[in-house]
């Protein structure tokens, strides 16, 4: 089919009617093939009550179900969980109710059974509402009379079939390979899914190879060709000149592909400090609704694959838009002024024409670090920013206020960077904008984006509040609580590491309150590592118009938060797609938004500036506009740009742990040292080497015993020498095996664990827990 049923309930609303002949022009169905699928799709879901059909014909969707919209999640053991989209508790699904659906696809489920303590609610799924494989890494397979693609991820319980020419990529003598498996129908009744082999792809061929693999891999090798455009011309009306200010850019990507980033200035102020984020001035050339928006829609965020950049813009637009020093380029600027406690206290957003004077690069700050206080002779590595060495130090003073400001707020602060590898290229730096995970990255002083991430996040803050004041639309971050139970689980592995905490009839500390305690252990990492599984990850989520009675406290409540969460992005337009729409409503507020009543009064109210809210008595925009920029923040367009995220942040991952991978290939043989960053029952799980690459000691290694697992303190401990192996033990290991393909690394003991335990030898047993990490 040429539309999923996503498509097709994004044209239906709960209270227009639409006949089967308008959705077909509006999902572009012309044949008759077509069309005759969506008769199909139409009868099915009004069978199972997903679409409700009047008698004459009117297809509107139901205002109750008792549907969820859900992500299927599998593991390679079987299990799968529905996690709803709206963030409620996720549904355990049995394999004989998952009616075809594969990992990563979007359904509709049904709950069978209610969830109790500690269990999960059943269900099963009741419709397919968009496959998330459309192609897959597969290697050949010859089984009986069939030629089956057997998928390289399995958590796609499932084979594909495969047609007889393709029989000459089964594995023979030449070199190693997987090939591509386009899907060309998915499993139906008692049909097995079938597809056929695109291509074949090299397992050991450069880095270039590895690249294509993992994007084939996460589904993103295929980018649409962007049209040749750098978009409109910004306005040159109601620009505030600000060229003349000593702008800085603080850029930790080499790469020269690398997205624009922002540039800021900063002044001390009463104890505070006066700060100007500057950002690239994407939002004003793109049109809405043109062909350039509806691309980078598509494209939905920037890919940073190491060494190379798969851009969100297209090469006019991101050269029209990166700021370079010394060369005037228009900004959307906010100005913000912020309290000795970190606090903000007002801002004001406006159009800008700005000149940054200087980069600032990572071995700028290196130099900066290591320079004594006193000391009157400057490096040759600063002599490029001399005359910026006094505005670098109040950077460095208003991040860590701000930084301090969000800790004190509730944020959940983690120092988790990565592996300082060559081959990660910017991979290395932090993201700028620091909402790529629920917590807040722990400040690096040599990294300039971790001197730009709370800059930019308290950018995000004051558009939030001022959005909300206004009553505007907007996609914000979201997230859940973590799980209490999770959180009481980490915490009983920091008792058992002898870290002073406690735990009451009243529950466990917060993750904020973990976090502060890890900071002073010198098992941080392994702690913090912990500590970040059992956060849920961010959410984007369409926000529409507020009512006035709600605006003022949500506001208020929005400046007052810290926390990386519920904040309205628009600083990494370059970067994200969702900043960009929220950057377009900036836009649209500063060129078209009514700053006065009538022609006929003189007085205009400053729209950018904080309060106005609170003066404004008339329509912001007429009402063409308001449904343009409403259109802007679909829950459809949302749910693509969740999905594109989870892609991206899985092929980052990915491409981290096949670059780890690849570090340990020389070490085959080799005893290193390591740390015990996970215990399980199957094992124990060591972060080994620079590369911090992580392997298993599967249990079965440990032949000097037999192991017990105890998982309140995170250790197998030995039946009768009563060896034990906990978490943040130092160990010695020997690399035996590693498959690059799996990201596996498997590891054997060299030597002894951590010495006797303190239990008694008549302790009994505690029962396995059978968990995937």
């Amino acid at each position: 089919m040429k539309f999923s049923v996503a498509d097709l309930l994004d044209q239906l609303s709960s209270e227009q009617p639409s006949q089967v002949d308008q959705l077909a022009k509006i999902l572009k169905l012309s044949n008759k093939s077509d069309k005759a699928s969506l008769d199909l799709a139409v009868s099915s879901l009004v069978k199972i009550g997903v679409v409700e059909q009047s008698n004459e014909g009117g297809l509107t969707r139901p205002t109750k179900s008792a549907l969820i919209d859900a992500r299927l999640r599998c593991s390679s053991k079987g299990f799968c969980f529905a996690i709803p989209e709206d963030g409620g508790e996720d549904i355990y699904i049995r394999d004989h109710q998952l009616n075809h659906a594969w990992h990563g696809d979007r359904v509709l489920v049904r709950v069978t059974r209610e969830g109790g303590r500690r269990r999960s609610p059943e269900g099963g799924v009741q419709c397919i509402l968009e496959r998330a494989t459309r192609s897959l890494l597969a290697q050949v397979e010859q089984q009986s009379e069939q030629l089956l693609a057997a998928p390289l991820d399995d958590r796609i319980l499932a084979g594909i079939k495969l047609p007889p020419e393709d029989s000459q990529h089964l594995p023979g003598e030449t070199a190693a390979s997987v090939v591509e498996v386009r899907i060309d129908r998915y499993p139906v009744a008692q049909h097995a899914a079938a597809g056929h082999v695109v291509r074949s792809l090299p397992l050991n061929g450069g880095p270039a190879a590895d690249r294509d693999l993992l994007l084939t891999k996460a589904g993103l090798q295929d980018r649409a060709a962007a049209p040749r455009s750098s978009g409109k011309t910004p306005t040159t009306r109601g620009r505030v000149d600000l060229t003349a200010q000593p702008s800085l850019l603080l850029k930790g990507w080499k790469q020269e592909d690398a997205p624009g980033l922002p540039a800021v200035h900063v002044e001390a102020k009463d104890g505070g400090c006066r700060l100007w984020v500057h950002v690239p001035s994407v939002g004003e050339r793109i049109g809405l609704g043109s062909s350039l928006d509806a691309c980078l829609r598509d494209r939905g965020e920037a890919l940073c694959l190491g060494e190379v950049w798969q851009p969100l813009l297209t090469p006019a637009l991101n050269k029209a838009t990166t700021f370079s020093p010394g060369t005037e380029a228009d900004a959307v600027t906010v100005r913000l002024d912020i309290a000795a406690n970190g606090e903000l206290i007002d801002w004001e957003f406006m159009l800008s024409s700005v000149r940054p004077v200087a980069d600032v690069s990572a071995d700028q700050l290196i130099a900066l670090a290591e320079r004594k206080p006193k000391a009157r002779s400057i490096p040759t590595a600063l002599k490029p920013i001399k005359d910026q060495l006094g505005q670098l130090e109040t950077l460095r003073f208003c991040s860590t206020l701000l930084l301090e400001h969000e800790r004190s707020s509730g944020a959940v602060q983690l120092d988790l960077c990565p592996p300082q590898l060559e081959a990660l290229g910017d991979l290395r730096s932090a993201d700028p904008s620091g909402l790529r995970h629920r917590w807040v990255d722990a400040f690096n002083p040599v990294d300039p984006h971790a001197f730009l991430q709370p800059l930019l996040r308290a950018a995000d803050r004051a558009w939030t509040a001022h959005r909300i004041d206004l009553q505007l639309p907007g996609i914000i971050t979201q997230t859940d609580e973590p799980d209490s139970n999770l959180l009481t689980d980490v915490a009983k592995t920091a008792i058992a590491l002898d870290l002073p905490l406690e735990l009451d009839d009243e529950g466990c500390p917060s993750a904020c309150e973990l976090s502060q305690v890890f900071q002073a252990s010198n098992q941080r990492r392994v702690l913090e590592q912990q500590l970040s599984h059992a956060l849920p990850p961010i959410q984007l989520v369409a926000c529409p118009q507020m009512p006035s009675t709600a605006a003022d406290s949500d506001a208020e409540e929005a400046v007052s938060s810290s926390a990386n969460t519920s904040l309205t992005p628009w600083t990494c337009a370059t970067q994200h797609y969702s900043h960009l729409v929220n950057q377009q409503l900036l836009v649209a507020l500063l060129t078209d938004g009514k700053d006065r009543p009538t022609v006929r009064q003189k007085n205009r109210l400053k729209l950018g500036l904080k309060g106005a809210g609170a003066d404004l008595t008339w329509p912001l925009f007429t009402a063409t506009q308001d449904e343009k920029l409403n259109g802007l923040v679909s829950d459809r367009i949302v749910h693509r740009l969740n999905s594109r995220r989870r892609q991206v942040l899985e092929l980052e991952k990915d491409l981290l742990s096949m670059i780890q991978a690849r570090s340990a290939q020389p070490l085959i043989g080799q005893p290193v040292e390591g740390r015990i960053s996970g215990v399980q029952s199957y094992g124990f799980f060591v972060e080994v080497g620079e590369s911090r690459v992580e392997g298993l000691v599967h249990v079965s290694s440990l032949n000097d015993d037999w192991y017990e697992y105890r998982s309140r303190q995170n250790r197998l401990v030995g039946r009768k020498n009563r060896q034990t192996y906990q978490l943040g033990d130092a160990v010695q290991v020997r690399v035996i095996n590693v498959d690059v393909l799996r990201n596996q690394i498997d590891l054997d003991v060299i030597g002894q664990g951590s010495g006797e335990s303190t239990e008694p030898e008549s302790s009994e047993p505690l029962p396995v827990a059978l968990s995937e990490r």
